[in-house]
């Protein structure tokens, strides 16, 4: 059985009674309001705007000019006789004869081809180093002391690297400490004049290359 609900706790019952007196005091605001505040004045909202300039630039007047008038056309050719009449030349056979026989073409010269020459290689350590024939004393002898190292007073030594061949003839020298004064030349001189024991190598002689020292002093 559904239970009905109680008169003094049902809101629906008095839903029209709170839109009259909603109303009646929404109306009685609004004749309030005519009634004390008559006058409404409306206001306008001013908008300023920037106006803008606009440079107006005069434009020059084009001219349209003449067009440059065409070229000329070359002059036609006219042939025009001539006095010099050329002879006809005479064209020989052209065919070929296919068994005639013809000499084989020249050989190709063949550019002669030049044997570079290697330089002898000379050993640089061997078993038997080369030695002066008569020791040093032999090169100190053909030693010419230069004039301008004599009265420059120039004294001291010179290493000379001889390059000595298998028959014991020095075929090069180079000066690895000289002293100047025309002493480096002297001695290179001397050791080319000297005559070596060739150096050995396993019991044969080599080409090779040894250090010589050569003095040079003063005598009083």
């Amino acid at each position: 059985m559904a239970l009905k609900k109680n008169p003094k706790y049902d809101l629906k019952m008095k839903y029209k009674r709170f839109f009259e007196i909603a109303l009646i005091l929404s109306l009685g605001l609004l004749i309030i309001a005519f009634k004390f505040f008559p006058d409404v004045k409306e206001t306008v909202a001013e908008m300023e705007s920037v106006q803008e300039l606009i440079d107006v630039e005069d434009i020059d007047q084009t001219k349209q000019e003449n067009q440059p008038p065409p070229p000329p056309k070359p002059p036609i050719p006219v042939e025009a006789p001539s006095d010099n009449v050329l002879d006809d030349i005479a064209i020989g056979d052209m065919e070929l004869d296919e068994n005639e026989i013809v000499a084989p073409p020249p050989p190709p010269v063949q550019e002669e081809k030049k044997e570079e020459e290697t330089e002898p290689v000379f050993f640089v350590a061997v078993e038997e180093q080369p030695t002066p024939i008569g020791g040093i004393e032999e090169i100190q002898k053909n030693i010419i002391y230069p004039e301008i190292a004599k009265k420059a007073g120039v004294q001291g030594k010179v290493y000379i690297k001889a390059y000595v061949d298998e028959n014991g003839i020095v075929v090069k020298t180079e000066v690895l400490k000289g002293i100047g004064a025309g002493c480096d030349e002297a001695a290179a001189d001397a050791v080319m004049k000297t005559r070596f024991n060739p150096g050995k190598q396993r019991g044969k002689p080599v080409k090779c290359q040894v250090t010589v020292p050569v003095h040079f002093v003063l005598q009083n």
